[in-house]
């Protein structure tokens, strides 16, 4: 049988109450990566990948983690800074512009990787599969006012991982 559970994800994601919601459901997210060390989160209970992303503050050089839902692409991640819909991009898009070297922690393991922001044909391309994968972009696209950022986060051979001390943002 299979999980319903991504099916229902989706369906909710596409809901503006939802966005509404976004506080509490980002709050919870982060209690449980801590509590679980990274092992779980609200997307992952819901049957959906996600990545635990820690960047480099751009003005700051501290550690910033945030947990994202994610598109698996081939042994890298497909991350989008819709920021739940809002009119501003998310802190950590910015932090990667400055700084592309960082962390993914997936499934409990970091690891090291460059995000590369993806731009015209190659961008349109990829919106198309992130529509398919989770509809509820379109809805915070629309809501926000603005594209949003994507970035495609790839292995990084022998870097070091960012430190973990991070905080939200």
């Amino acid at each position: 049988m299979r999980n319903p559970l991504p099916t229902l994800a989706r369906v909710l994601g596409t809901r503006p109450w939802v966005m509404r919601r976004s506080g509490v459901i980002v709050r919870a997210d982060r209690v449980l990566h801590r509590i679980f060390r990274g092992r779980v989160s609200l997307v992952g209970l819901a049957g959906l990948p996600s990545v635990h992303l820690t960047t480099l503050g751009r003005r700051s050089g501290a550690p910033r983690g945030t947990n994202l839902l994610s598109l698996p692409d081939g042994d890298g991640y497909v991350v989008v800074g819709s920021n739940w819909g809002r009119r501003r991009d998310p802190g950590w898009t910015f932090n990667l512009r400055a700084h592309p070297e960082a962390t993914v922690t997936v499934a409990g393991r970091e690891i090291p990787v460059r995000a590369r922001e993806l731009h015209g044909a190659e961008y349109r391309r990829m919106w198309r599969r992130l529509l398919a994968y989770w509809p509820g972009y379109g809805m915070e696209r629309e809501t926000a006012g603005r594209d949003l950022p994507i970035f495609v986060l790839t292995r990084s051979a022998g870097a070091a991982p960012v430190s973990r001390g991070d905080r939200a943002g």
